[in-house]
């Protein structure tokens, strides 16, 4: 029976990964929940699966929860704090960070002081403190098993194999809604259509990313921490099909790639059970009506978020947090209404120009680092 906690259970992810839990049952028990303000859904799951903790990040629908569930043996925790608390829970032998953002750095600093090992879903984390979570992750003998289909498939494609050997890592992205469009058609794309990805079903956040380009520039620099690989060695290739969900070449020339249908419930259960495989129950891959695969380069001078990602993975220290924290600002403007798409380039952009940079940013810093850009942003994007 392996515990576990998951951080986002309410959202895309996490309740997915309630799917994989439910279907092998025997083997998995949930002690942990949380959610940021789904407290209908979390009740939903606590009276379900009984776990021994659960936290809301909002405080105020923390204590509303308190009150719908007081019947059930469960403790309800709010804030950062909370979080932490279901992060750190002695009955857990996994965490899996189903959040979004960066405010999944300190919870994920503290699993792993706790011994927990992670599934990794929360690229930002790494994107933002790579620097400091791979060493603490090995200082503390914890493992990191991604849960991004590409990460999953290149850390299974790397099975049995030295990594000194890589000679590239071949990261798979569908190209989005807008595959192909140029930057006078982008002008006028609204929300709706960004949010209609061809392939993947996502959050919101996620999704937009996609279109931007901006979330395969989060992975092309999760990749490097996750695999110890420097930047010229991530190549990027629109694979629009996404059949193929990325691939290793080896300095021999071979290349080795993982393959399945677009579902995330497999590299979640993958996370979940490594390095055993488990039955999925999901739509297989049949070659037969495949019929073709095609590839293409990304067009970053267009779609400028992977572009922007290369730059501020390349200077490092504190560029990839202002990157990251200019785009979640950009993008929950953009989300509501209040810029058009192009802007969110715009302003990634300005707030990476006017960035002083810091060199080795402490958790602390990386912090205060994402206030600082907010507050620029608002001073100038009112």
């Amino acid at each position: 029976m392996k515990n576990i906690a998951i951080l986002g259970s309410t959202g895309s992810i996490g309740t997915q990964t309630i799917e994989v839990v439910r279907q092998y049952s025997e083997d998995f028990r949930i002690v942990a929940l949380s959610c940021n303000s789904n407290i209908d859904l979390l009740e939903k799951q606590v009276r379900e699966f009984k776990p021994l903790l659960c936290a809301v990040y909002d405080e105020d629908k923390a204590k509303e929860l308190e009150l719908k569930i007081k019947d059930v043996p469960c403790k309800v925790v709010g804030g950062m704090e909370g979080l932490l608390e279901v992060a750190a829970i002695k009955e857990s032998d996994i965490l899996v960070t189903a959040i979004v953002g960066m405010i999944g750095v300190m919870p994920t600093v503290t699993a792993i002081e706790s011994k927990k090992d992670i599934a990794l879903a929360n690229k930002e984390t790494l994107v933002t403190a790579g620097h400091i979570i791979i060493p603490m992750a090995d200082a503390y003998g914890v493992k990191i098993l991604p849960v991004d289909s590409e990460h999953s498939a290149i850390f299974q494609s790397l099975n049995g194999e030295r990594h000194n050997e890589i000679s590239k890592i071949l990261l798979t992205c569908s190209g989005g809604p807008f595959r192909g469009y140029t930057k006078d058609q982008l002008k006028n794309v609204t929300r709706d259509d960004a949010l209609n990805h061809p392939n993947w079903s996502m959050g919101a956040k996620i999704t937009i990313d996609s279109s931007t380009l901006v979330n395969k520039g989060l992975e092309v620099m999760e990749a490097k921490w996750l695999f110890g690989v420097t930047y010229d060695k991530v190549q990027v290739v629109v694979h629009p099909q996404s059949v193929i969900h990325s691939m290793v070449e080896y300095e021999d020339g071979a290349i080795i790639a993982e393959l399945g249908t677009p579902d995330m419930k497999l590299p979640i259960q993958y996370a979940l059970t490594y390095p055993e495989r488990r039955v999925l129950d999901t739509k297989k891959l049949d070659f037969y009506q495949l019929k073709s695969m095609t590839f293409e380069e990304p067009d970053m001078d267009t779609f400028l978020g992977l572009k922007y990602a290369y730059e501020v993975g390349n200077i490092g220290g504190s560029m990839p947090t202002v990157y990251n924290a200019a785009n979640e600002y950009a993008v929950r403007k953009f989300l509501n209404g209040e810029i058009a798409f192009l802007d969110i380039y715009d302003i990634i952009r300005d707030a990476i120009d006017s960035h002083k940079l810091i060199d080795n940013p402490g958790v602390d810093e990386i912090i205060e680092i994402e206030k600082n850009v907010y507050d620029y942003l608002d001073k100038n994007y009112k």
